[in-house]
């Protein structure tokens, strides 16, 4: 039993840290996206229960701790993108899902996404997350009485127990809301799961600023380092399988509002590594304990929306800022630790963070376009090395 015990207890908290340290950041997402409060949470739930599906499918068919999430840097991105309307957002949803299964069938398009020079696929990322890890500091400019707990809880448990740093400023925003929000303030809103289908809007422009970038983001900022995770414990699963699974949920999932899903790359030490289980071969209940987890959160979706409802936008801001810091500090690390390609990927941050949009097309895809670009020019330019000339013997 205790044998049985361990692995289980690795994977309820590997769910509850992932739910618990970025369901704001999707909620926040959607909602900047378009999405009405039902919409939202049907995309919360929706996205929970298709984690828990591929999670369980992949870890008892493969026997492997694969960790499943969503896309927190995904909706980062929703987050930073003018709202197109949420039905068009829906399709651009479809589409990242589609790409991330095309990926699977044509290995030279994941391999194609492999070769976008890591630098510039970091700087993407960290021009994404910057505005949102901005949030902590205007919150105490704004409401400074609700923000400053929550930063001083985070920050003591960033110290003492970091994997509950994130959880722990939630619970800290938790009572400031339910300390300052109006009697009654529930009133009309639903508690109970709620599924809302989204039939979605083709717009090319949408599809192109929001859709490919999503696809961008999640294979180079989850599924490119889950799987180095993985491999780091000893793990190789088949990335065939993986894309396949993920992104026909991520496709399905799409139509009730979910952005993205996708390996883990924070979480998944927790399921993956010796801490969950001492024995390698037996990791797989972990993954698979979370799997179920994340579908038992699931059902409180409707609860999670109703509370950043009753929240000012910038607290849940803030306190999914503070979530992304981490991210946004190995990001940065990546984009400019080595001087090679740092120009491109300069170039890439500043326009990616600017928030600059031509023909409807969000900056994370023009700051992906220039810095690309840059790097190519850059590369082309570089002269080759000058043979050395024979030492002639005297």
């Amino acid at each position: 039993m205790e044998r049985l015990s361990r692995p289980i207890i690795a994977g309820v908290v590997t769910a509850l840290v992932g739910f618990a340290s970025s369901f704001t950041v999707v909620l926040a997402g959607l909602r900047a996206a378009g999405a009405s409060s039902s919409q939202a949470a049907s995309g919360l739930l929706a996205l929970c229960v298709s984690v828990g599906v591929v999670a369980i499918v992949l870890g008892v068919r493969q026997r492997l701790p694969i960790s499943i999430a969503w896309s927190t840097p995904g909706a980062a991105l929703l987050l930073t993108t003018p709202s197109p309307g949420f039905a068009a957002a829906v399709g651009a949803f479809v589409l990242c899902g589609a790409l991330i299964v095309a990926a699977g069938f044509l290995p030279p398009l994941a391999r194609l996404i492999e070769a976008i020079p890591k630098p510039v696929a970091a700087a993407m990322l960290a021009g994404v997350l910057l505005k949102l890890c901005l949030a902590p500091v205007t919150a105490m400019t704004s409401i400074p009485w609700m923000a400053a707990p929550v930063i001083l809880v985070w920050a003591a448990l960033y110290r003492w127990a970091r994997v509950w740093a994130v959880p722990g400023a939630l619970v800290a925003a938790v009572i400031a809301i339910a300390v300052t929000a109006p009697p009654g303030g529930l009133s009309g809103v639903a508690l109970l799961p709620v599924v809302e289908f989204t039939a979605p809007v083709w717009d090319f422009s949408v599809l192109a600023g929001m859709g490919v970038p999503l696809f961008l983001v999640t294979m180079a900022s989850q599924n490119v380092p889950g799987m180095a995770v993985l491999s780091g414990y000893g793990y190789r699963p088949r990335l065939r399988g993986v894309l396949l699974s993920t992104g026909t949920a991520s496709a399905a999932g799409a139509f009730f509002g979910g952005h993205a899903v996708n390996l883990a790359a924070i979480t998944a030490a927790l399921a993956a590594g010796p801490e969950a289980e001492p024995d390698p071969s037996r990791r797989w209940i972990a993954s698979v304990t979370a799997g179920v987890s994340m579908i038992v959160l699931g059902l409180g979706a409707g609860m999670a929306t109703a509370l950043v409802l009753l929240s000012p936008p910038i607290l849940i801001e803030a306190v999914a800022g503070l979530a992304l810091l981490a991210a946004l500090g190995n990001a940065l690390v990546g984009a400019f630790q080595a001087a090679e390609g740092r120009e491109a990927a300069v170039v890439t941050f500043v326009v990616t963070f600017s928030g600059v949009s031509f023909f409807g097309i969000g900056s994370a895809f023009w700051g992906l376009t220039a810095g690309g670009a840059l790097h190519l020019l850059l590369r082309r330019r570089t002269p080759a090395p000058t043979p050395a000339e024979p030492v002639r013997a005297a």
